[in-house]
């Protein structure tokens, strides 16, 4: 399972940076120049200044062309993966700073790897498209939806809920970032945590979304290992880590 999509992400990612799918396979670092290419996953407006990615093996990063120079020194004799380490990253978030911009933190992205048949446990509720607009604005629920607005460029397709009786105990959701690649995102209420709920609503999201003929995936923080737990335990695997730069004045 793994592997068929895999090779589907290496399809993705090579819309997302610009590059070829043996770029992304290859033993140097790559350095593509910044472009909105058509399916692309969008996570900010306009054309990206730079986003960086790995599988683990070495970094393609796509960059504005004033960034180039700077770059060729910076993944010059460095393995791609420690790219992402702390102390390369504030090199290169120094460098981002004379233009305005930051580094956002890693995203460490999942795939499946394995079925998952998880037994009835709790009662749920199905919510599609326009059905999902009345929780907009939620602040239960920042992480399985869009918050605080629907995103045009990522609309949410699914939810799944978890209740008891009137009461949603946990919801998941997910946003179609690009063409058939649904991002899964889990809320789980504070008084309703630890007991399953999440990994139940991830597996059986998951598993409609592979139904409907699409790819799942799931990101998470690098610290987040609750977050990874339920991941695993829903049949996903680590393929990639990314982050991209973003400008200063947006995160104050």
């Amino acid at each position: 399972m793994f592997n068929e999509y895999y090779e589907k992400l290496l399809d993705q990612l090579s819309v997302d940076f610009n590059c070829t799918p043996e770029d992304l396979k290859a033993k140097e670092n790559i350095i593509t120049v910044s472009k909105l290419n058509e399916g692309r996953r969008s996570y900010s407006p306009g054309k990206p200044f730079l986003q960086m990615v790995t599988l683990g093996i070495n970094t393609v990063i796509m960059a504005d062309e004033c960034l180039h120079e700077f770059l060729r020194g910076f993944v010059r004799n460095t393995e791609g993966h420690s790219l992402f380490e702390f102390d390369h990253l504030t090199i290169l978030n120094e460098e981002l700073k004379k233009y305005g911009y930051k580094i956002n933190p890693t995203h460490h992205m999942f795939l499946p790897c394995r079925n998952t048949a998880p037994e009835e446990r709790f009662r749920v509720k199905w919510l599609y498209d326009g059905e999902i607009d009345r929780f907009y604005g939620d602040e239960r629920f920042p992480n399985a939806i869009s918050f605080p607005v629907p995103c045009p460029v990522r609309p949410d397709r699914i939810v799944c809920m978890a209740v008891d009786g009137d009461s949603i105990m946990g919801m998941t959701g997910c946003s179609e970032d690009a063409p058939h690649w649904q991002q899964i995102g889990i809320d789980v209420l504070p008084e309703y945590r630890a007991k399953g709920i999440g990994s139940y609503l991830v597996s059986l999201l998951k598993n409609r979304i592979i139904e409907n003929g699409d790819v799942p995936f799931y990101g998470t923080a690098a610290a987040n290992i609750p977050s990874q737990n339920i991941a695993v335990s829903c049949g996903f695997r680590p393929a990639w880590t990314e982050t991209e730069a973003v400008k200063i004045e947006e995160d104050k």
